[in-house]
């Protein structure tokens, strides 16, 4: 496995793999990650994995200082996975003294969390840009629980025609249904059993659907009900959307719909959806 720090390193290696998956991580890795992984691993044979807690996507009042990171046990797990290729650059690398160039991806960067994290997206899409013109990897992988960033990737790479296949990998979840998360670390016992109520809220309206509900206000009444049960969760917003567009709908059609929340529940803030298609 070659752990690499500079962009010199990667153009010298990257030679070697004529397949290459890139699975980009904040670190602090979990079972989330390793089924990228293996993914990668499935499709391209040679994997590479970005490990890089991005500044550009944390608002000052946000977690940047405190956001878990184990480099040690990361490195770890990547040897056991046989990884080939792991970037792990220092800030002044990424985003040198006179760097002043972003990516904006518009429309759906608007709203769910980019209006809750203004200039969360503007730091994720030129991350990520970076990493692909410095890895070139041939598929990237990324995880559903992080849905919008999913869309907006995807988007981005088809607008500025970028030669990488986009996969996305199911979330993976806790026995409970919890949402793997960096962030989970946050939780004390009380809050960590408290934070079974996003999944649970998600499968309440879940269960609407299947029983034939088409309303998408009823699916948001549906989640919102579950969550007012749990005296720890603190909602930031509440969406059925439309998968590709992100744009909230009032009749759920063929297309089918984004359910997806963000809660905080003491000091973590919470994210997780499902993707419901049009059937019962």
């Amino acid at each position: 496995m070659e752990i690499v720090e500079h962009i010199e390193a990667i153009r010298t290696l990257r030679p070697r793999f004529e397949r290459l998956g890139l699975v980009p991580t904040m670190g602090y890795l979990h079972e989330g990650h390793l089924s990228l992984i293996r993914r990668a691993r499935a499709d391209c044979g040679a994997v590479a994995v970005s490990i890089f807690v991005n500044p550009t996507q944390f608002a000052p009042h946000e977690d940047l200082a405190r956001y878990p990171r184990d480099l040690d046990h990361d490195l770890r797990l990547l040897r056991q996975e046989q990884v080939d290729l792991v970037f792990v650059p220092h800030n002044s690398i990424i985003y040198p003294p006179d760097f002043c160039t972003y990516v904006h991806v518009e429309q759906l960067t608007t709203m769910l969390e980019g209006r809750a994290r203004p200039g969360f997206f503007r730091g994720v899409a030129t991350v990520v840009c970076k990493l692909f013109n410095i890895i070139q990897p041939t598929h990237a992988y990324f995880g559903q629980k992080d849905a919008q960033q999913c869309v907006v990737v995807q988007q981005m790479v088809k607008d500025l025609n970028l030669p990488i296949q986009i996969i996305i990998g199911p979330t993976v979840r806790e026995p409970d249904g919890l949402a793997m998360s960096s962030r989970n670390a946050y939780l004390s016992p009380t809050e960590r059993t408290a934070a079974t109520t996003l999944y649970r809220a998600l499968q309440s309206a879940k269960e609407l659907y299947v029983a034939g509900e088409r309303n998408a206000e009823s699916l948001r009444q549906s989640i919102q009900r579950v969550l007012a049960a749990e005296p720890l969760a603190q909602p930031e917003y509440i969406s059925a959307a439309d998968p590709t567009t992100l744009d909230e709908l009032e009749t759920i059609d063929e297309r089918g719909v984004l359910l997806s929340l963000a809660v905080r529940i003491g000091p973590a803030r919470l994210i997780d959806n499902i993707l419901l298609p049009n059937k019962p």
